[in-house]
C-alpha cells in the first residue's frame, strides 16, 4: 500500500488496545489517524474533521457500527467505511455492505489483510469520486446545452414576434413598449432582477399567439363582434401553447402570455382567474399592455389621448386591474406629458375600453 501523505482515517472501537493496533498500522503507512470509542463520539469527530476513511467496529455501546454507518453514508456520502467484525458477526458485516460499507475485515484480523482492504476501499472511493465528477460535468454540459437551445428558440420566437409587428403598423413596437412599461412598474415595486427579466421576456412575447389569429379579424376596420373578440383573445392560449414546451423553466413567462387579459374581478379571459389567482407579475403586465393598447392606433379605433387612457386605469382600478399595479404605473410615470413612451431599442438593457386588445 503506497504512502497516504496525511489522508485522515477515523478508527472507531470501544477497545483501546485494538484501536491502537489499527492506528499504529495506518500511521506507519502515512495516514493521519483520528480515534473514537463510540459511534456517538465518532460523529462528533466527523463534524469537526471529516475523514475520507472510517474503520469501525460493529459492536459498541451507545451507538453500534450499523447505526454509525447509516449516519456517515447519509451525511458524508463520499467517505469510505470499512467494518470490523467478529467471525460470528460476518452476516451483519455483509448486511453493512448492502447498506453502503466499502468492505469489512474479521477479528482477529491479519495486518496484511487490513492493508489490502484499506487500499481497495480507497481505490473504490477514488473511482466513485471520479464517476460522480464525470456525471456532474456531463449533467452540467447537458443543462448548458438545453439552456442554449432554449435561448436560441426564444431568440427565434422573439425575432418572429418583431417580424409580426414589423408587418403590422398597428402592432409595431407594442411588445417592446409593454415590456418597458411593465419593467418600470416592477422597479417601483422593488422586484428582484430575476423578476424584471421575467417581465421583459414575457412582455416581448405576450402577443406571440396572434400569429395564429386570422388576419381579417386582426385588421378589421371596425368594432369587433363578440365572436371576433373571442377569436382575437385566443392568442393568449395559442401563445402559451407555442412557448410551453421550451419555457418550462420560465413558468411566469407562460403565465404572462396566457393570462395578461385576465381581470381582477374574474371576468377576463381565457380562464376567468380572479384576484390573487393572477400572479402579481402578470397583473403588472396587464396594466402596461392595456395602457399601450389604448394609446396606440388600432384598426377599429384611433389612439386614445393619454389623459383618457390614464382615466380608464383609474376608473377600473380594483375592477379590471390590480390597484397596486395601477398605482405602480402612476408612480413610474408621474408626468403624463412624457407619455406615451418612445418605442425602446429591440434589445433593451432591462427592463380603456374593454375592447382594448393588447
Amino acid at each position: 500500500m503506497p504512502g497516504r501523505n496525511g489522508i485522515s482515517c477515523l478508527v472507531v472501537d470501544d477497545e483501546p488496545r485494538l484501536r491502537r493496533v489499527i492506528v499504529h498500522l495506518l500511521e506507519g503507512e502515512g495516514f493521519r489517524c483520528l480515534e473514537a470509542g463510540t459511534g456517538v463520539e465518532a460523529l462528533r469527530v466527523m463534524e469537526s474533521d471529516v475523514a475520507p476513511l472510517v474503520i469501525s467496529d460493529l459492536r459498541m455501546p451507545e451507538m453500534d457500527g450499523v447505526s454509525l454507518l447509516r449516519h456517515v453514508i447519509d451525511r458524508w456520502p463520499t467517505t469510505a467505511v470499512i467494518m470490523v467484525s467478529a467471525v460470528s458477526d460476518v452476516e451483519i458485516a455483509v448486511k453493512c455492505l448492502k447498506l453502503g460499507a466499502f468492505d469489512y475485515v474479521s477479528k482477529p484480523f491479519n495486518l496484511d489483510e487490513v492493508r489490502a482492504r484499506v487500499d481497495q476501499a480507497l481505490q473504490r472511493r477514488q473511482l466513485k469520486l471520479e464517476n460522480n465528477s464525470y456525471h456532474e460535468e456531463l449533467e452540467s454540459r447537458v443543462r448548458a446545452q438545453q439552456r442554449r437551445i432554449g435561448e436560441l428558440y426564444v431568440g427565434g420566437v422573439e425575432a418572429l414576434a418583431r417580424a409580426l409587428e414589423a408587418k403590422d403598423a398597428y402592432l409595431k413596437g407594442h411588445s417592446l413598449r409593454v415590456a418597458q412599461y411593465a419593467a418600470s412598474v416592477a422597479r417601483q415595486h422593488g422586484l428582484a432582477p430575476e423578476a424584471l427579466e421575467t417581465i421583459q421576456r414575457g412582455g416581448h412575447l405576450h402577443d406571440i399567439g396572434k400569429i395564429g389569429v386570422r388576419e381579417d379579424v386582426l385588421h378589421k376596420a371596425g368594432k369587433l363582434t363578440p365572436d371576433e373578440y373571442r377569436d382575437v383573445m385566443e392568442h393568449t392560449v395559442i401563445g402559451a401553447r407555442i412557448l410551453g414546451p421550451l419555457l418550462r423553466d420560465w413558468p411566469l413567462v407562460i403565465a404572462i402570455v396566457r393570462s395578461h387579459h385576465e381581470r381582477i374581478d374574474g371576468k377576463g379571459l381565457p380562464d376567468g382567474l380572479k384576484g390573487d389567482a393572477i400572479p402579481p407579475i402578470v397583473r403588472i403586465v396587464s396594466v402596461a399592455d392595456a395602457f399601450d393598447a389604448m394609446t396606440s392606433k388600432r384598426p377599429y379605433r384611433p389612439s386614445l389621448p393619454v389623459e383618457r387612457a390614464l382615466e380608464e386605469l383609474r376608473t377600473h382600478r380594483g375592477i379590471q386591474w390590480d390597484p397596486a399595479a395601477v398605482d405602480g404605473f402612476f408612480a413610474a410615470y408621474p408626468d403624463a406629458s412624457r407619455l406615451p413612451i418612445e418605442t425602446p431599442d429591440p434589445e433593451p438593457a432591462e427592463g380603456a375600453d374593454s375592447q382594448a386588445v393588447g
